[in-house]
């Protein structure tokens, strides 16, 4: 453990509701909480973006949207096309969800098109490319985020929090020795206590994506 003091976590914090089953009403409990403990930015789906931003009114907390979501095999122009809706409704960070299947076959150059066209659409909005660890090796982890970087992404992400596994420090360490200071990184998937939430950020995370915001900030 490290000497230092204790680095507050409400500034880390993306309190995340995706829930296919999320009402208007927890969407507003979410941002509720969000502003009441701080936290750096709620993160909704699609639909839930305008009802955000109406609720957020004037305070301090982003909201980030995600983007593909959560298999990452839309079509590149849907995704681009979601992209531009989200900011039209008052997204201030996309979430996409890299192509998996099109990087593990080794496409890379659609890949960081894709991921470049997101960029564009969102019109100097932060993007986060998710590329989803678990499936993949270190290896690939590490090409991943290389390719995020070539292609001007200002984070690299871990996990959807709907494939098999979600965050882990020895991923996220690699995903910062990877990417160096050129971007971003966010632990999301399975981070549901402070303890948890340092050793993502001791291990170089930026970011942290979460369902349990209130429970980490609070003790």
């Amino acid at each position: 453990m490290s000497d230092q003091p204790e680095t507050p976590l409400n500034g880390y914090i993306d309190h995340t509701l995706l829930r296919p089953d999320a009402t208007a009403r927890d969407i507003e409990k979410l941002c509720t909480e969000a502003i009441e403990h701080q936290l750096f930015a709620v993160c909704v789906s699609g639909c839930w973006v305008q009802h955000a931003w109406n609720h957020l009114g004037d305070s301090d907390v982003s909201i980030a949207t995600v983007v593909g979501f959560p298999t990452g095999a839309s079509d590149p122009d849907a995704k681009r096309y979601e992209t531009e809706v989200a900011v039209d409704n008052g997204a201030h960070e996309i979430d996409m969800v890299m192509n998996l299947g099109k990087f593990i076959d080794g496409d890379h150059k659609a890949v960081s098109r894709e991921i470049r066209d997101v960029i564009d659409a969102a019109d100097d909005r932060r993007v986060k490319v998710i590329i989803e660890t678990s499936y993949i090796t270190d290896e690939q982890i590490a090409t991943a985020c290389k390719i995020a970087v070539q292609a001007e992404a200002h984070f690299v992400k871990t996990s959807t929090g709907f494939a098999p596994g979600g965050a882990t420090v020895e991923h996220v360490k690699l995903m910062r020795e990877t990417v160096g200071q050129f971007c971003g990184v966010k632990a999301s998937g399975g981070i549901r206590d402070a303890a948890t939430a340092r050793a993502m950020i001791e291990a170089g995370a930026s970011r942290i994506g979460t369902s349990s915001g209130v429970t980490i900030v609070g003790g």
